[in-house]
């Protein structure tokens, strides 16, 4: 992946069969399969929304449907839920399971056309919901993601891997491969995350039709806008994730045994209803010995593969070197005589008519907008890349070369509500012990110890 800014690519999915997928054609494919769906309150609250809060519901895609088209009277599994106060997600569906007797719908998603040669539904999620549903902010630690956007629209808050101290990460509620903001970013509480105010937001409607492409680390709070919405990912798998794979072993095995210790009975306060495995202390240790076992036996192929290319490569490098100079004296002669604004549009990267960049906003978080249960195209994307929303670019307010003051802060204005708070809990430990940034410096020493 060259790519290192989110992107929005057109007309790439006009030609898939997935592409008519709503949700009244999945109510008929999986007619009377039940699936769970995540309730969730319309308000907006300066706390997060964590899935550790919400109400749960199992029910076919049909009852959805009727739950939210007939606010009145509505009877059976979302009887206990207003319709005007609730919103339902039926998120992080893995197709192998959803479509497990109906294998050859795999084949409707054709993420292949992305350079990804045979990857396919089977490597997907589905998701499906209502007006206000939305996932809080957090960046996935392993990969980076492509979303097709098939029915209704998404509003897309989107902020850089380089903000992360801004962002007040959490690992509570637990969930493998989630770091969680503290941070309601549609309404937050700058009195207790002042810092979240030098966060560089870029906000983006995601259209039927459109694939946005998130790229690894890059935190993302989405929400639902229209009545219905219907989306498909696919996470894809990076070189970094081996390592990534160690840090959250190492999350795991300390959040686990100091959460546990404190209330051994109430894992459900701080474990998020994903996370179904054993989280006994003996499976967290295979778990991370699996982990770094991975990482090497990974080392040493990669080793014999590059190895291997060196050998067949080797005679073409030399041909390559004594062509470098010529190529750069043609592209310095050529760049000179073209017009100045080809020469811009050639120096903003692989973007184009139907390559869009995601670019930083300057537009207020919905909640200060007047509510984000508004059904708007402030924020769309056109076909000719304009945006329909206040939208510019800024330079980096604070150079990674200072993270360790903006760390300290961070750590001091994660108080601030207390001038005298002396009261240190497990969470504001474990803040400090599985911040991304600690986990990361620990799996290197546990792999160099290794590999000694």
């Amino acid at each position: 992946m060259s790519l290192h800014q989110p992107a929005i690519f057109c007309n790439m999915v006009f030609d898939w069969p997935a592409r008519h997928w709503t949700a009244k054609h999945l109510s008929e494919v999986l007619h009377g399969k039940q699936i769970r769906f995540r309730m969730g309150m319309k308000s907006t609250d300066t706390v997060p929304q964590f899935e550790t809060t919400c109400g749960y519901v199992e029910a076919t895609i049909e009852e959805f449907l009727a739950w939210n088209c007939d606010h009145s009277g509505i009877s059976g599994p979302f009887r206990d839920y207003d319709h005007s106060e609730f919103w339902a997600y039926a998120d992080y569906k893995y197709f192998v399971r959803l479509f497990e007797d109906k294998t050859d719908i795999f084949q409707d998603v054709i993420w292949s056309d992305f350079g990804f040669p045979g990857r396919n539904g089977r490597e997907s999620t589905l998701w499906i919901g209502s007006l206000g549903a939305h996932t809080p902010c957090h960046l996935d630690s392993y990969g980076c993601n492509l979303v097709f956007q098939v029915q209704g629209r998404k509003r897309w808050h989107l902020f850089p891997p380089e903000d992360t101290r801004f962002l007040y990460p959490t690992r509570i509620p637990y969930e493998e491969s989630s770091v969680f903001s503290k941070v309601s970013v549609v309404n937050p509480d700058l009195k207790r995350f002042p810092q979240f105010q030098k966060a560089r937001r870029h906000v983006v409607t995601l259209s039927p039709g459109q694939v946005l492409f998130v790229p690894r680390h890059w935190w993302h709070y989405v929400e639902c806008i229209d009545p219905v919405t219907v989306s498909i990912n696919s996470w894809i798998e990076l070189e970094e994730d081996h390592q990534a794979r160690v840090e959250e072993a190492i999350t795991r095995m300390l959040v686990c045994a100091l959460k546990s210790a404190e209330d051994p009975h109430n894992t459900r306060a701080w474990l998020n209803p994903t996370e179904v495995e054993e989280t006994s202390h003996e499976v967290n240790c295979r778990y991370l010995n699996g982990a770094i076992s991975a990482f090497f036996d990974h080392s040493r192929t990669s080793k014999v593969v590059e190895t291997q290319e060196l050998k067949t490569n080797g005679e073409d490098m030399k041909k390559n070197e004594l062509n470098v100079h010529h190529l750069m004296e043609v592209e310095q002669t050529g760049s000179q005589n073209l017009p100045l604004e080809t020469v811009k549009q050639e120096a903003a990267g692989p973007f184009g008519p139907d390559l869009l960049p995601v670019l930083p906003s300057s537009e207020k978080p919905p909640s200060e907008r007047g509510g984000i249960f508004e059904n708007d195209d402030k924020d769309c994307v056109g076909k000719g890349g304009e945006h329909f929303g206040k939208l510019h670019c800024t330079k980096r307010q604070r150079r990674m070369s200072k993270s360790e003051n903006a760390t300290v802060g961070q750590i001091a204005s994660n108080h601030a509500t207390a001038h005298c708070q002396t009261f240190i809990s497990t969470d504001d430990v474990l803040d400090c012990v599985v911040n991304p940034q600690v986990t990361k410096i620990v799996a290197q020493l546990l792999i160099q110890g290794r590999s000694l």
